[in-house]
């Protein structure tokens, strides 16, 4: 459900029913999804009919867990609160869907037995084709939801195993005259199904154009004078009924074979325009090539079923090809991985398949070569291109304890790794099939064409019956169309009829069926080339509407762990007067001897300031000799001795312990550091003070430029998370954020709460995090957009990742959403408005005007080819954007 119409519709199909009462229906228009609360007498009615009346109308109930557990209720001895199904915790049926088997309709309830089942499907010709698989799926006991693309020539089903199985489902789509075959692990051969269509296409294609010129020349030839190249024999017109045939029995054969089974099984899909049209002109032209029908009937119209045929197949191999290129994105992922690898077994080198390699196994890679799996370094430096993984063209160095991802390139050096991650757990396997997953899922703005889709083919037969009738009955008379050069002598029936056919073959759900799923294939694979995984068409609508971003701190904006940021020297200064101990004739030392002091001191603790103070100095070549005595102190410090000197590190409640204040010129630079949103930590030497350490999570580099061009695209920002005020708000300032703006002190479990309080006040919310803490906070936004980094990218909660831990990729995830949603609305434009404008004047509006039949059937059929493939061909040219 989408909108107010929606509701309408749903209210008075429910209302209908007989034994309904009252219907309560409210629309949450974020996530588009009704709920209906409906009072009946179960006397009078029932589910099942409530559900039908619902189906009538195209949308897909199904019983809230609330009813569930309410119908599982009923069945218990226990006492229960039916104004709170879920009070009581008694019950032992609990949310158990065996419960309610007692509706034939329980099926349709998803419940955790429901599987996924994904499915090649194969013989689809337009939007009503998808339509109707998913209408058959849906009347099967056990089927809860259906989705097929029409583009991917794929679908989606959840079902239950107890109820319905695979093969039961793979013979229902079978039995109303498609192709279908269950989808195995690790199948790529899906990706064939393009070239092997657009190869059965141009076979046909050309089969047409060999029959069929002869078939246009000889008809022309005998309607004209100019064209005395063509043989006379090609003008008999039984030799032009025999080839003919031959187009019907062959390459058209596809279209009447399709148009029967779904007439069989009261479903109507493009091969019936298609079947209707050829068949009408065929029919006639076979009853006047062998009787005397009268003046008006003498011409023959094999030409016209031939110039179908062709321009139809022809617009087929070309939507076919085009189509291919749009998964183009995939298949370059799914041919990264490397087939052969070389790993190492007791001191020697071996080439084994892929397949072969298990956890543990130490591999070894070379220049020019590619990594076979995910794993870590152990021996060896590299120079690794993962462009086409997480989109950034700049290559990374490898060494010792780094991870690297199977299927990127190494570019120089070599390297011996550990594999850690192998087959469906690699990250490169965890892309594709994101990728793979989000190309099928179909987002709301599809539900619109697959409405009109599901009803437009009977349409277009009712508009050319009255358009038929019309001329038949008084057009023709009215309007002296025989009066006309171009139509002298011919019959009203036949007249007619041309109207009839060009109206049918000019109309194309192709078009609309195909407007949003290739849109959403093309941007799907233009994200997953620049490190962005989209989840979905749906991922894509809820991007476009994004008002407000949150972002989590640390991990999103901040770097995720503590770093060395400042190294204070103190001069000998004046020390409080309670301090007796103190050495005051120790003078100043350098930034290096305090660091080489202090990363001694806390090379054994595990602490992670500690450690972040052993890499600062690491990372300024300092060399770190362990101290002779080392003493932790929980919480506060650490105590030892170094080169003879006794050594104090820690906060300032372990200095007031061991009796050492900070003088105030001291304090003063400590709290100007901590309003910074820094840890200190002091150090004295033989009871001295002699310097400070600022430790803080750093912003990201790339943090402040995101939230200035989320700002610059018109969305406000919000930072959310569990550290204290003022160090959020320092954070929050140097990133750009509004401190109003910041929201502080809030728990993990909390953080959904904060993002609900945010929708409430109207905006669409985006969560930004590292989808495994902000899980809830993730699940509750509108959009949930996880850092992934490229190996944790399986992340359930988010409706889009980002492989890099790059904040600046939010904004081009949002700019691709918008990019995509503004192709879909011009594909749906292009697709409708084709047919409201080409529709009226095949079917003669505008003979009066201009006295002739502006589109001729033959013309219909390449305007019909016409249109999906500059749909498919508007959808393509987004690979062209530049997003990041």
């Amino acid at each position: 459900m989408t909108c107010q119409h929606c509701v309408s519709a749903v209210h008075k199909a429910v209302s209908g029913v007989l034994g309904v009462i009252s219907a309560d229906i409210t629309l949450d228009e974020v996530h588009q999804i009704g709920t209906v609360v409906i009072d009946f007498d179960e006397n009078q009615t029932n589910i099942d009919i409530l559900f039908d009346a619902i189906l009538k109308e195209d949308y897909l109930p199904s019983l809230s867990k609330e009813t569930l557990l309410l119908k599982s209720a009923q069945s218990c001895p226990t006492t229960f609160d039916k104004s709170n199904p879920l009070s009581d915790q008694s019950c032992p049926i609990a949310f158990d869907k065996s419960a309610a088997e007692e509706s034939p309709l329980s099926s349709k309830i998803e419940s955790e037995t429901d599987e996924k089942l994904i499915l090649n499907i194969g013989g689809m010709t337009c939007a009503a084709c998808a339509a109707n698989i998913e209408k058959t799926l849906l009347k099967k006991k056990g089927v809860s939801f259906v989705s097929v693309n029409l583009a991917l020539f794929k679908g989606t089903v959840w079902h239950d195993p107890s109820l319905i199985t695979s093969d039961d489902i793979v013979k229902a789509i079978v039995d109303i005259g498609y192709e279908a075959s269950v989808e195995k692990a690790d199948d790529d051969s899906h990706f064939d199904v393009f070239e092997k269509e657009a190869a059965f296409q141009r076979n046909r294609f050309l089969l047409c154009v060999m029959i069929g010129i002869p078939i246009i020349l000889g008809n022309m030839k005998m309607m004209t004078t100019w064209l005395d190249f063509v043989p006379d024999f090609l003008t008999n017109k039984y030799l032009l009924f025999c080839l003919t045939t031959l187009l019907i029995i062959g390459p058209g054969r596809q279209f009447f074979i399709g148009a029967f089974k779904g007439l069989k099984n009261r479903l109507a899909d493009m091969n019936l325009l298609i079947a209707a049209g050829t068949g009408c002109a065929y029919l006639v032209s076979t009853a006047s090539t062998f009787f005397d029908l009268g003046p008006g009937y003498h011409h023959l119209y094999y030409e016209t079923v031939a110039m179908l045929f062709i321009f139809v197949i022809f617009g087929k191999y070309l939507e076919a090809k085009m189509r291919g290129k749009t998964s183009a994105a995939v298949q370059k992922l799914m041919g990264l991985q490397p087939k052969i690898c070389r790993i190492l077994k007791d001191g020697s080198e071996f080439e084994i398949p892929i397949e072969a390699v298990q956890i543990n196994d130490i591999l070894i890679v070379r220049s020019g070569e590619k990594i076979p799996v995910d794993g870590t370094v152990l021996l060896g430096t590299s120079t690794i291109d993962e462009s086409m993984l997480t989109g950034e063209s700049i290559p990374v160095e490898k060494e010792a304890e780094s991870f690297v991802i199977g299927g990127t390139l190494v570019l120089s050096g070599w390297i011996q790794f550990r594999a850690e991650k192998i087959g469906k757990e690699t990250a490169l396997s965890q892309i594709v099939q994101l990728v793979k997953e989000a190309q099928t899922k179909k987002p709301p703005i599809q539900r619109l064409a697959d409405k009109v889709a599901g009803r437009f083919i009977i349409t277009i037969f009712i508009l050319s019956a009255l358009a038929f009738l019309f001329w038949y009955f008084a057009g023709f008379k009215l309007f002296t169309v025989s009066s006309y050069p171009a139509y002298a002598g011919t019959s009203p029936f036949l007249f007619s009829l041309l109207i009839f056919v060009t109206t049918l073959m000019i109309s194309c759900p192709c078009a609309v069926g195909i407007a949003t799923p290739a849109a959403v294939m093309v941007g799907t694979g233009l994200g997953a080339r620049n490190g962005i995984l989209i989840k979905g068409g749906d991922g894509i609508e809820k991007a476009k509407k994004i008002q407000a971003v949150v972002f989590d701190k640390t991990g999103t904006l901040t770097i995720g762990k503590p770093m060395l940021t400042d190294v204070i020297s103190f001069e000998t200064f004046e020390t409080d007067s309670t301090n007796t101990n103190a050495d005051s004739g120790t003078g100043t030392y350098t930034e290096p001897e305090l660091l080489k002091i202090a990363a001694a001191c806390e090379y054994g603790s595990e602490h992670p300031i500690a450690k972040a103070i052993v890499e600062g100095a690491k990372n300024r070549n300092i060399p770190i000799e362990p101290a002779e005595s080392f003493v932790s102190i929980t919480g506060k410090g650490v105590e030892a001795v170094f080169e003879g000197k006794h050594v104090f590190l820690g906060t300032r409640l372990f200095f007031l312990e061991k009796g050492l204040t900070a003088a105030a010129k001291q304090e003063e630079q400590i709290q100007q550091l901590e309003k910074e949103g820094k840890t200190v930590v002091l150090m004295a030497v033989n009871h001295t003070f002699v310097s400070l350490f600022a430790v803080s999570d750093t912003l990201k580099d790339t943090s402040a430029a995101a939230v200035s061009k989320l700002s610059d695209m018109g969305l406000s920002i919000y930072m959310l998370t569990g550290d204290n005020e003022r160090t959020a708000k320092s954070i929050g300032k140097k990133a750009g954020i509004d401190e109003n703006h910041v929201i502080a002190e809030v728990l993990p479990e909390n953080k959904a709460q904060k993002i609900k309080e945010l929708q409430s006040q109207g905006m669409a919310v985006a969560m930004v995090g590292d989808g495994i803490n902000d899980a809830p906070a993730l699940t509750q936004a509108d959009v949930g957009i996880a850092m992934g980094a490229g190996t944790d990218i399986s992340i359930e909660s988010a409706d889009i990742v980002l492989i890099q831990n790059n904040p600046e990729d939010v904004a081009a995830a949002i700019q691709l959403s918008r990019l995509a949603i503004r192709k879909i609305k011009q594909n749906l434009v292009w697709a409708f408005g084709y047919n409201a404008i080409g529709i009226p004047i095949a079917a003669g509006i505008l003979f009066p005007i201009f006295h002739t039949i502006l589109i001729t059937p033959e013309m219909a059929a390449a305007f019909m080819a016409l249109s999906s493939v500059s749909v498919t061909f508007n959808s393509l040219l987004m690979t062209r954007a530049k997003i990041k």
